[in-house]
């Protein structure tokens, strides 16, 4: 594809009049991107354009409008195929979010296949949407849930993986991006090596998909996930991606509108083939048509594009803020930018970090990210979070150097040096 990016590298300031958002009065310096990211005009007029042109129920009547709608639904999971790399695209399974699509994995793959005794591994860095769900599976089951751990620099090496593999391992989850050191699993390496004990390899890409292309045949992704808010598509939308036989295992999720063949009081019910089978009731077809504008403008400004914006972005914060005195960079954000930066201030509690960027305009994450087990391994009570979008610029990354270096100790660490949530 193409290169739109700037000869600094930064694509930020020639996309930003695409995200109204943006140009409101008053909107802060955003940088909790990887919480949530903003909608370009394009994903916005899908979500419009739906509702104002063909909103119907998809697979259920046989008119002109349910069956555009039905059309633009199946035309929005062709899209997600592409963008996966998948093979087909009734190997894409529409749910409400990343985490939603791993719940659905552990109560149907794992209840059928983890049992007393077994093991399912998961890295330490999880976020806690990739790490409960397979934690309740083993509390439920009898199986004994593994911990492959996270070396100092942040990363998980694939010889410390290869050590907690035991014979009776079943599910191996792992998180492509760490959403709290932007760590880059090598994800390839690790699925091979748990192939190699037959287990299933799920793969948590919530924080992948908005800055590297994914190819989920290459990396060995029995399953895959992701939510359409981290991609610049709407909230309330996610995918599973699973490999067609493996889908086909897997019993229904839940049950009701649109599972089915047929029902009777007094004989078994027949159920639907993958993926309707797994996509019980109304669907959220607006969701689905914004998801796949989404990952088209994505698309459209090119992965050459959006990997030197993310490496010119990194390497500006991470140049310029750990040069800051008491200002210390978390993991080693450099080794593979996907647009994550986490620091730490010497002596001050990072939630005053993050009201002190506040009160100047500048929106961040501070806390645990929802991945305390992995603070609570780096021995730390928690980390103040940038997270960048193409939209970022260099000017937003000087606003952050500036306040970084008027930042003081306030209430939190005075009264509150130990508290932390989030």
């Amino acid at each position: 594809m193409t290169s739109t990016a700037t000869s600094s590298g930064l694509i930020g300031d020639a996309v930003r009049e695409r995200f109204p958002i943006l140009g409101r009065r008053g909107f802060p310096v955003y940088l909790d991107n990887a919480a949530t990211t903003q909608k370009p005009r394009e994903v916005l007029d899908s979500l419009v354009g739906y509702y104002e042109t063909v909103n119907s129920n998809v697979g259920r009547g046989y008119y002109g409008l349910a069956m555009a709608s039905t059309e633009q639904y199946e035309q929005a999971r062709e899209v997600v195929r592409r963008f996966l790399g998948a093979e087909e695209a009734d190997e894409i399974v529409f749910t409400a979010s990343t985490t939603a699509a791993t719940n659905l994995l552990a109560d149907t793959l794992g209840r059928a296949t983890v049992g007393p005794g077994d093991q399912v591994v998961v890295t330490g860095l999880e976020h806690n949407s990739n790490l409960l769900p397979w934690r309740r599976l083993c509390d439920d089951t009898g199986a004994e849930l593994v911990v492959a751990p996270v070396g100092a620099d942040g990363r998980v090496e694939p010889s410390a993986f290869a050590a907690v593999l035991g014979p009776r391992v079943r599910i191996v989850a792992i998180g492509h991006v760490s959403n709290v050191l932007g760590t880059v699993n090598p994800v390839r390496e690790l699925a091979a090596l748990a192939h190699r004990h037959g287990a299933r390899v799920v793969v948590d890409g919530a924080q992948a998909v908005a800055h590297r292309p994914v190819d989920v045949r290459e990396l060995g992704a029995d399953f895959y996930t992701f939510s359409a808010h981290k991609v610049y598509g709407p909230m309330g939308t996610g995918v599973l991606y699973g490999r067609r036989e493996l889908l086909e295992q897997l019993g229904p999720y839940q049950v009701g509108g649109g599972t089915v063949k047929g029902v009777r009081h007094d004989s078994p019910v027949q159920y639907v083939p993958v993926p309707a089978r797994l996509e019980a009731g109304t669907p959220n077809v607006a969701g689905a048509a914004g998801l796949a504008a989404a990952l088209e403008f994505v698309a459209g400004l090119g992965w050459d594009s959006v990997r030197a914006h993310d490496e010119a972005l990194v390497g500006q914060a991470v140049a310029e803020l750990a040069a800051i005195p008491g200002v210390r960079i978390v993991g080693d954000p450099g080794a593979e930018p996907s647009g994550i930066v986490s620091l730490a201030v010497d002596g001050i509690h990072p939630y005053d970090v993050g009201g002190h960027l506040d009160r100047r305009g500048i929106a961040v994450r501070c806390g645990v990210h929802c991945a305390s087990t992995l603070l609570d391994d780096l021995g730390l009570l928690g980390t103040v979070r940038l997270s960048f979008a193409v939209y970022t610029t260099e000017a937003e990354l000087d606003a952050v150097r500036r306040a970084l270096a008027e930042v003081e100790p306030g209430e939190w660490t005075a009264s509150h040096p130990d508290t932390r949530f989030l």
